[in-house]
């Protein structure tokens, strides 16, 4: 019993004397580790008679507790100094500024969304949404494309096996014009609006994916004409483009949804290696290019909504919305838009705190 009095009064002073963590671990492995010397000493008591067992172990378990309790408060003490030299060296200035957070960025796609309704929220249209899952009579007759309609086709569109209420089929909307369809049967005339929204195609390369995002617009008045439709696509683009050397060339063209139907082309030039709209394709360095289809609405489209032809005319147009983005700020592979890359999105992205308004410019630059 001397000697373990002795032992225990060593591990004390060896457990009181260590300066660090290391040290005090050194203590506590010679005196409870697997072979240290208390250890050992429990281990011993397998080699006793019960008689001695019964007299030895108390004495033995008091020791091995109490080192167990001044490693335990040699720890709390030694990690309570380490902190006060801690805090002690170390200062912090409170003037400096905190340390910038990670931030978000605004998608092109949302951001030219945003500019697009506020360039048409100050020509007066509203903006109409409808669902993306819809069925053929919408999304097909209902804008005068009849069952051989190439568009129909099952390598061309998504079709859901199950049946619309009235047999028909159902699918994945392939354009926004069935929201034109739903905004003058349940409006009635007169009618403006922009239909912004994902749509979806089976096609896919570098410049088509399987879903994108289209807007389309229209206008269902009486005596409209072909003029009110150039006038608003050349007041649209000059305004997304900031640029008042938007030159346009309506060609003729054919779409089952207007009539007369006509393609839109703008001029531009090549700068850098980028596409850069503005001035006339016929001007020396410039080219013609197709940004949106348009036309003045079919009047079978007017009567499939249940108006009157004779009293209400109007005119449609639809574009990229993709492409539009990809056209402004430089980009040269839709599929890069989805891939979810936050390189990609760093270095196009917007500020969430630059809003576009026509006051300020609705091009904020990322």
């Amino acid at each position: 019993m001397t000697d373990l009095t002795s032992r225990k009064d060593e591990a004390l002073a060896a457990i009181a004397a260590a300066s660090d963590l290391a040290q005090l671990d050194e203590a506590r492995v010679a005196a409870l580790g697997k072979k240290g010397w208390v250890s050992l000493e429990l281990k011993s008591l397998g080699q006793m008679s019960p008689e001695e067992r019964q007299q030895a172990a108390p004495a033995i378990q008091a020791v091995r507790g109490e080192i167990a309790d001044a490693i335990a408060a040699k720890k709390d003490a030694l990690e309570a100094a380490a902190l006060e030299a801690q805090l002690a060296s170390e200062t912090i200035d409170l003037t400096l500024p905190a340390p910038q957070a990670p931030r978000g960025t605004v998608h092109p796609v949302s951001q030219v969304m945003d500019e697009l309704a506020e360039i048409f929220a100050d020509l007066g249209f509203a903006v109409s949404t409808g669902p993306e899952i819809e069925d053929d009579w919408h999304n097909f007759t209902a804008l005068n494309m009849d069952e051989s309609h190439p568009a129909r086709a099952m390598h061309d569109t998504f079709y859901f096996p199950d049946a619309a209420p009235d047999g028909g089929k159902m699918l994945l909307r392939t354009h926004t014009s069935p929201v034109q369809i739903r905004s003058m049967v349940e409006q009635g005339a007169p009618l403006r609006i922009i239909a912004p929204g994902r749509v979806y195609r089976s096609d896919s390369d570098m410049t088509h994916t399987p879903m994108f995002h289209q807007i389309e617009g229209l206008v269902i008045d009486k005596d409209i004409h072909l003029g009110h439709l150039k006038w608003t696509l050349e007041t649209f683009l000059k305004a997304f483009f900031e640029r008042d050397d938007i030159v346009l060339r309506l060609r003729p063209s054919y779409f089952p949804f207007t009539e007369p139907s006509v393609e839109v082309d703008v001029g531009y030039s090549m700068e850098g290696g980028r596409r850069v709209v503005g001035g006339s394709g016929d001007d020396p360095g410039h080219a013609w290019m197709e940004v949106l289809g348009s036309g003045m609405v079919n009047p079978r489209v007017i009567e499939f909504a249940g108006l009157d032809p004779a009293a209400w005319q109007g005119f449609a147009f639809g574009t990229g919305v993709d492409r539009l983005a990809m056209l402004k700020y430089g980009m040269d592979d839709l599929r890069a838009f989805f891939d979810g890359d936050p390189r990609w999105l760093a270095h196009y992205g917007f500020s969430p705190f630059d809003q576009p308004t026509l006051s300020a410019g609705v091009g904020v630059r990322p």
